[in-house]
């Protein structure tokens, strides 16, 4: 990106170019450079620190496809606190502050040739999306493409619209779940981790891709070593108390790792001990 500094620590301004809401908390921005340029590259998995002027930053996982040459970055962002909301105000022509890409992304030239399992509960959705674009431009580089989307009701539901689209295409298997139904639902109703047992992949050469909060994850791990995968090819990404992105702060350290440094993405072996530790 021209004129970007070479101070990791230093915010870039973007731009908001286009602002959508999701859900009743959930909300996508596109933004572009104020300095031209276009946006950087960026690989499936990886984050942004977004920086609300007066509020903070926040670490938010890129949302939007890698492939894109419209030079824009597409983050979708839950309202949870203080920079969230702050970031939930912009509009288009709206300023923020950004800096990235940071992290270890989804490993998509290394799961070639094999099934891959996308398992996504809440806005986990959003950092799995790129991913997904990738494997479906790429489709003679994967074997079966099996997505299972989870969320707290039906009016929390994310990429609606990509939803339906995948479940259209052939040699796809999409399903979607609710913790609550409401009126009218016909759907599965459940945590996102019962719809493993009726996915049609095929255990000994799958991969399992999975985003959601970190109890989902432990229980969606189990979930799949009873369909027989291993914890190497099951990998999960880890997001929580990033403040620095560069492993400087100390805040995400989880163990003997910096989850903005050696992760977010993580094979669940590498880290599967710190997940059966209470309060860590």
């Amino acid at each position: 990106m021209t004129g970007a500094p070479l101070d990791p620590m230093t915010p870039v301004p973007w731009r908001v170019v286009e602002r959508r809401d999701e859900t009743h908390d959930t909300f996508t921005v596109s933004l572009e450079p104020v300095e031209g340029g276009g946006a950087p590259r960026f690989a499936p998995g990886q984050f942004n620190m977004l920086y609300a002027f007066g509020a903070g930053e926040s670490a938010i996982s890129i949302s939007g496809d890698p492939a894109a040459t419209d030079g824009r970055l597409v983050h979708t962002i839950r309202r949870v606190g203080t920079v969230t909301a702050a970031l939930s105000h912009l509009r288009p022509g709206d300023q923020l502050g950004l800096r990235g890409p940071f992290g270890n992304p989804w490993p998509m030239e290394s799961l070639r040739g094999r099934d891959l399992v996308f398992v996504a509960g809440g806005i986990g959705l959003a950092p799995l999306r790129p991913a997904i674009y990738h494997a479906l431009s790429h489709r003679a580089d994967y074997g079966r493409i099996v997505i299972l989307a989870g969320a707290r009701s039906p009016e929390d539901v994310l990429f609606t619209d990509d939803l339906d689209r995948w479940k259209a295409l052939d040699g796809v298997e999409c399903r979607l779940t609710v913790d609550r139904a409401g009126e009218g639902w016909t759907r599965n109703v459940g945590v996102v981790t019962k719809l493993i047992p009726k996915a049609k992949f095929d255990p000994s050469q799958a991969a399992a891709l999975v985003c959601g909060p970190e109890i989902m994850m432990r229980y969606t791990a189990v979930e799949f070593r009873n369909r027989g995968l291993t914890n190497e090819r099951i990998f999960v990404t880890m997001e929580r108390n990033m403040k620095c992105a560069v492993a400087l702060c100390g805040h995400c350290q989880l163990g003997p790792e910096f989850l903005c440094k050696d992760g977010p993405v993580f094979p669940f072996e590498r880290i599967a001990f710190w997940f059966a530790q209470r309060e860590v």
